[in-house]
């Protein structure tokens, strides 16, 4: 068997499928919108989703992702 295969656990796909559709939502929300912060920060979540190999450090970076977002709007930088 390969060990990657072997090396992918449950908590890994679900977080995978999680912040992918998150990063989904964000894009097709930025495209829409015209909105840079949105669309960006929705790539990222997608390439973070197919990248980082460890649920929790995918979690947390897509959640620093997300607040780095939520703050960019709430100063009106975007």
């Amino acid at each position: 068997m390969n060990p990657m295969i072997a090396a992918i656990s449950e908590g890994f796909l679900w977080a995978s499928l999680v912040w992918g559709a998150v990063g989904s939502g964000y894009l097709v929300y930025g495209w829409r919108q015209k909105s840079p912060p949105a669309f960006f920060a929705g790539l990222a979540l997608i390439v973070v989703s197919y990248v980082v190999g460890s649920w929790w450090v995918m979690s947390l970076i897509a959640l620093a992702i997300i607040g780095l977002t939520w703050w960019l709007y709430r100063r009106g930088i975007f």
